[in-house]
């Protein structure tokens, strides 16, 4: 499907979650990440993403897709997805 239409957001977000549940954390994180770089950002690809680098214990990076992502959440008017993530970022503490 993804020949077909390649810039399908959905389906490339459904592929990196097919990475995830295979272990390849590279391959779904790097999707992830091109999926918030593209215009616009997939905003639901910053949370997976931050949660993937939690569970790899990259917590710094996790932060980072967070705070991009509850900024990028806002500006699309995701209050539901900004909160979300607001919250994990504070279960992530401070350092």
């Amino acid at each position: 499907m993804l020949e077909d239409d390649p810039s399908d957001v959905f389906l490339r977000y459904s592929l990196a979650l097919e990475w995830e549940k295979e272990g390849d954390c590279e391959k779904c994180v790097e999707q992830l990440r091109d999926l918030t770089q593209q215009d616009p950002p997939y905003v639901p690809a910053f949370f997976m993403a931050a949660q993937n680098l939690a569970k790899r214990n990259q917590i710094a990076d996790a932060r980072t897709f967070l705070r991009e992502g509850i900024e990028e959440a806002r500006r699309q008017g995701d209050a539901h997805a900004a909160g979300e993530m607001s919250e994990f970022l504070a279960s992530l503490g401070s350092a």
